[in-house]
């Protein structure tokens, strides 16, 4: 088979002696010269193009440059406009408004100390009470001369042996007497409400000489405990009260339950009761029986044996032997009746027997000159309010509270002098 002929390429005779071509040095040909756009392009028209087209400069890579920073402050500077008329007005409204508001503030303020002070001087109280008016704006009331209500609190006001804790009195519809702003010839108050406060540490201090405590004890009662000086014993005291309204004005307390202790051995209650007078205890009475020596002063009076109901011979075994004595001493009638006899009674005829229970002549004798109504007018915690000289003031309850004793009162129609 025959082979093929293999035609070889056809070379050009190679010129060594020539350099080889540089690729790069044909790049920077095409440099040197204007670009045609396309090829055959009129030299007029590129010249044209070349004129229109604006100057190289090399780019501001800094953030914005400067005309965006410019144009950054522009807007921010223009983000809030101005403030406007309407603006400026309310603002100036609102300043306005305030200095009215200070000086309405300041008026009242003043007010309400000349009118504390001159009650101070008028009902001669030790300090200045406290004022306060309602009703807002000031100036305007008292330019209608008329107030919406005024409160007055005043502290320790004396009412006869006791003083009243606190005062507080709210006056309503008040109108005015004035002579401008600064001038008031007087008031008249349409309608008035009251809380009178007569406290339990002021009816100690005033009336238990720090001796004797009262404590609530209900809406209407009082209860009374403490010790009471009599002849140098302090005597135990336990009283109760009721507390009620005595009139328009007035408080009354009904003292019932008088009790004097003498330690264990009696009591003393004041009064003209079969129950009144001084007695022994039920303990004093259940001790004859061991106490032998006053047993035998009792039985060895015979008055005291009759009205022991003891007869007589069996006084005079019992007086002769203990045992006997013990028996006698020791039966419930005998301590029934002995509790029954009223000693104060015995002072005067028996003085040893009594001395021999333990009761001293002096004491007996204050004791019988006690009487229940003095008692009863130490502790009694009634009052009255005083009356003005116009209007109508009146009570419209009395309770008893935790704290001490509350009055409401209330009032119209009344007129105060010039302030």
């Amino acid at each position: 088979m025959r082979t093929p002929h293999r035609t070889e390429p056809h070379h050009r005779p190679h010129d060594r002696s020539a350099a080889p071509r540089d690729p790069y040095e044909e790049l920077g040909a095409l440099d040197d010269g204007p670009v045609e756009e396309f090829p055959g392009a009129d030299a007029s028209v590129r010249r044209a193009r070349q004129e229109e087209e604006p100057e190289w400069t090399a780019p501001d890579h800094r953030r914005g440059g400067r005309n965006g920073r410019r144009s950054r402050r522009r807007r921010k500077g223009n983000r809030f406009p101005g403030p406007s008329f309407l603006v400026k007005t309310v603002v100036g409204l609102v300043v306005l408004t305030a200095f009215v508001g200070l000086a309405d503030r300041w008026a009242l303020l003043y007010a309400q100390h000349r009118a504390a002070e001159s009650l101070k001087e008028q009902l001669g109280l030790a300090a200045a009470p406290e004022v306060e008016i309602g009703g807002f704006p000031f100036l305007t009331q008292v330019a209608a001369r008329r107030l919406d209500s005024v409160r007055v609190t005043v502290p320790d006001v004396a009412a006869d042996r006791v003083s009243l804790a606190r005062v507080t009195a709210t006056a309503h519809d008040i109108r005015l007497d004035t002579d401008g702003f600064t001038t008031v010839r007087g008031a008249h108050v349409s309608r008035l409400d009251g809380d009178v406060l007569l406290s339990f540490s002021d009816l100690n201090r005033e009336l238990g000489a720090s001796q004797v405590r009262f404590t609530g004890e209900g809406r209407d009662r009082v209860q009374a405990r403490g010790t009471l000086p009599v002849a140098g014993h302090d005597l135990r005291l336990r009283a109760g009260a009721t507390i009620q309204r005595n009139g328009e004005r007035g408080i009354a307390t009904r003292i019932g339950g008088i009790r004097l202790d003498i330690g264990d051995l009696a009591t003393f209650r004041p009064g003209t009761r079969a129950s009144d007078g001084l007695h022994l205890t039920p303990k004093a009475s259940a001790d004859l029986a061991r106490e032998t020596r006053k047993a035998k002063a009792l039985l060895s009076v015979p008055a005291l044996v009759r009205r022991l109901g003891v007869p007589e011979a069996t006084a005079r075994a019992a007086l002769s032997d203990d045992g006997e004595l013990s028996e006698v001493a020791g039966s419930p009638r005998f301590a029934r009746q002995a509790r029954s006899l009223n000693l104060i009674d015995l002072a005067a005829d028996h003085p040893e027997a009594l001395r021999a229970l333990g009761l001293e002549p002096d004491l007996l004798d204050a004791l019988s000159r006690l009487t229940r109504p003095a008692l009863a007018d130490r502790l009694s915690l009634a009052f009255e309010l005083p009356e003005p000289p116009d209007g109508n003031v009146r009570l419209r309850s009395v309770h008893v509270e935790r704290d001490g004793i509350r009055v409401r009162l209330t009032g119209s129609e009344l007129a105060a002098g010039g302030s």
